[in-house]
């Protein structure tokens, strides 16, 4: 546990992922088009990837427990956690709050400073 929360709080937007997960790419995809820089550790590369994901099952309450997403060092969950805060609107403030985006984008597609 000690070590997936140190791994979340490095930068401002942390996607815990499989490499062979479909909503693992379909996240790093979606964050990627927001213009997020996030840091990715992918679970099946690393040493103590299982132990990483038996801690990340018990903070996300089930699993898989991936794609987990932690912004500003905080767990946000998974995608349908990130997909609801974006559809409520709260996911970009949440991102530029946390330093990860420096634009929002606006209704007529430009790039609006924050």
């Amino acid at each position: 546990m000690d070590r997936v929360m140190w791994l979340a709080s490095q930068k401002a937007v942390v996607v815990f992922s499989v490499g062979s997960c479909c909503l693992c790419h379909a996240m790093k995809t979606f964050l990627s088009n927001l213009g997020v820089n996030y840091a990715v550790h992918e679970l099946d590369q690393e040493p103590h990837g299982r132990e990483m994901q038996r801690a990340l099952a018990r903070l996300v309450g089930r699993g898989p427990p991936v794609p987990a997403v932690f912004i500003g060092g905080k767990l946000v969950g998974s995608m349908d956690r990130v997909m609801a805060l974006h559809l409520g609107g709260d996911l970009l403030l949440l991102l530029r709050d946390a330093g990860a985006i420096w634009l929002l984008p606006s209704a007529a597609g430009r790039k609006t400073p924050l």
